[in-house]
């Protein structure tokens, strides 16, 4: 019989993540908090094209690297009904995210739930996935090409792979920090955590890698699973953005949109007369500009396709009204005036997009707009609808 392929790194890594499960976020009863809409399949696929996605059924997803179970209970409950393999090498963090879906209730509101220590690189037989979350994996691989070429192999046409992997220039000093704690042999040491918060307390006041720590790290490790990972790691790669399309090429798969696009507007950086030359650029010389410009940036977020996916602008007002609608569901406050959008922003409702929401939810299904029960003009209509697209509140399909 022959032996699973697995990557070099993996005992190192699996017994790093049984000493330490990772992320060390709280257990709790129901379902998570809040919402993060790149774990819920339609409102990335309609980040991703401008539309939901035309499924005839829940989406199929693997949660490839899910470790203590916290995205996985997000996919289960942003995904209702949907058939869900969440896989870690960790046992122990497996452990835990048992526990947590259980408390949590994910496997009530899943079609199928499946937990099972295996490794991203084991999974054949398993079919194809319409979304694929591997979130702070790949980067932990000896090989993560290897990593990719596995998931890209398991990915439906037209389907997703939301990936999360970090970047050089903003762990400038993480990198520093996690040298010299393995200079100094504490990575392995039995009070690894001891020693290495204790190194930040013997640095200067005013040394550089202590304040970075203190000003943007500190309440992100307080919980010690998360200072393991950040600073006692044993396997890790970092990439540049041109390093990173490298990366992506060599998987055959297409660059679908950053996750957090935000991050990635020069207007976030520049303005007047400078942040219109930069808008003059092509779409990646922007962005390397954006790199270029902010050292802070510690991670790429991001979605990749089997394939090209058609984008679907709005821009024809008979398209529109002849378009399905549906509320985002990852909205704060609804059915209220006063939400939080996806992105967490706060959003106050004007009279009239609030009642287009309200006749959307009290509609039939698969009920166009144009026919919902509102006594406007087209034009009013469409204009109404156009905007809560842009702001990402409303999601459109032209299929019901």
């Amino acid at each position: 019989m022959s032996q699973a392929p697995a990557d070099a790194a993996t005992p190192l890594v699996s017994a790093f993540y049984d000493r330490f499960p990772y992320p060390g976020d709280p257990l709790q009863d129901g379902a998570p908090p809040g919402y993060n809409w790149r774990w819920c399949y339609d409102t990335a696929f309609s980040s991703c094209t401008g539309r939901l996605p035309n499924l005839a059924k829940p989406p199929r997803i693997l949660d490839a690297g899910c470790g203590t179970g916290v995205s996985t209970d997000y996919l289960a409950h942003l995904n209702p009904g949907a058939e869900i393999l969440a896989i870690d090498i960790s046992a122990g963090a497996l452990d835990v995210a048992r526990e947590r879906l259980r408390r949590s209730g994910a496997a009530a509101v899943a079609a199928g739930l499946r937990i099972e220590q295996r490794s991203l690189l084991d999974l054949e037989g398993e079919g194809l996935f319409d979304l694929i979350n591997s979130v702070g994996v790949l980067h932990h691989l000896r090989e993560p090409g290897a990593g990719l070429l596995a998931l890209a192999s398991l990915l439906k046409p037209g389907g997703l792979l939301h990936l999360f992997l970090y970047a050089d220039a903003g762990r400038w000093e993480i990198h520093r920090i996690q040298r010299a704690l393995q200079d100094l042999g504490v990575a392995d040491a039995p009070d690894a955590l001891r020693l290495g918060r204790q190194l930040f307390q013997d640095l200067p006041e005013n040394n550089r890698l202590r304040r970075h720590h203190e000003q943007r790290w500190a309440l992100d490790t307080a919980a010690d699973a998360n200072f393991a990972d950040m600073y006692l790691h044993p396997q890790e790669t970092s990439y540049n953005l041109d390093g990173l399309f490298r990366f992506v090429k060599s998987s055959g798969l297409n660059f679908a949109g950053f996750s957090n696009p935000e991050q990635w507007d020069p207007a976030r950086l520049l303005q007047g007369e400078l942040l219109e030359r930069a808008r003059s650029l092509p779409q990646r010389q922007q962005w390397g500009l954006v790199e270029s410009l902010d050292p802070e940036i510690s991670h790429f977020e991001f979605f990749l396709s089997r394939g090209a996916l058609e984008s679907s602008l709005w821009a024809r007002d008979e398209d529109l009204l002849a378009a399905f609608g549906r509320r985002n569901p990852c909205l704060w406050g609804w059915p209220g005036a006063s939400l939080l959008d996806p992105d967490l922003r706060p959003v106050k409702l004007d009279p009239e997009p609030l009642q287009l929401l309200q006749a959307l939810e009290s509609s039939a299904p698969g009920q166009p707009l144009a026919d919902l029960p509102l006594s406007w003009p087209p034009s009013q209509l469409a204009e109404v609808g156009r905007q809560l697209w842009r702001q990402r509140l409303l999601l459109l399909s032209a299929t019901p």
